[in-house]
């Protein structure tokens, strides 16, 4: 199993990348994200390394987050490593848990190759995905959110309307954003 690559870069487009390890040359795709990033000649990836009958593919990431995205969304039937990358190219980690969390159908169906069944489904299938930040305050916002968020929705609250009035509360600890969030929704 190949989980990271270092080399010199030999050749550089916005989703590939050919990278010389040693004299070896390997072909890895990249997010458009992930590409940008990129602006020294030599690189060390955190990589997935996906086997088929008919190829055998090396997917890179300079984010961890970005990797555990890519691995989560490629386990959903349905969606294949060329969408997962068009979702990593389209979202950058943080933001896309944000849109699994708001539910939000809508900003899905904007990453070519996702139509509105899929978005549907893929958020279906990560309610709940949480990406590790890097800073720890941000990390325990985020969790917070998500806790108050459940929390509100077991009261009856709809999805839609926890997701906005939290987008507007300051606390943050998961109880005081749940008070915060309930004295605004009895208004």
């Amino acid at each position: 199993m190949i989980v990271g690559i270092e080399g010199k870069i030999e050749k550089k487009e916005p989703t590939l990348l050919h990278i010389n390890v040693n004299g070896l040359i390997y072909e890895v795709f990249v997010s458009v994200n992930c590409s940008a990033k990129i602006t020294t000649n030599v690189v060390k990836l955190f990589t997935t390394y996906i086997i088929r009958e008919d190829a055998q593919t090396l997917y890179g990431f300079l984010d961890i987050n970005e990797k555990k995205l890519f691995d989560t969304v490629i386990k959903i039937n349905g969606v294949g490593p060329k969408v997962a990358l068009a979702i990593c190219s389209t979202f950058t980690p943080g933001s896309f848990s944000q849109i699994v969390s708001a539910n939000d159908v809508s900003m899905l169906k904007r990453v070519p190759g996702i139509g509105p069944k899929g978005a549907s489904r893929i958020l279906v299938e990560l309610s709940g995905f949480v990406v590790d930040s890097e800073d720890p305050d941000e990390n325990s916002n985020a969790t917070s959110t998500l806790e108050a968020s459940l929390a509100l929705e077991s009261l009856g609250f709809k999805k839609d309307m926890v997701a906005k009035i939290l987008k507007t509360c300051s606390a943050t600890n998961t109880s005081d954003l749940v008070k915060e969030a309930l004295k605004k929704l009895q208004k």
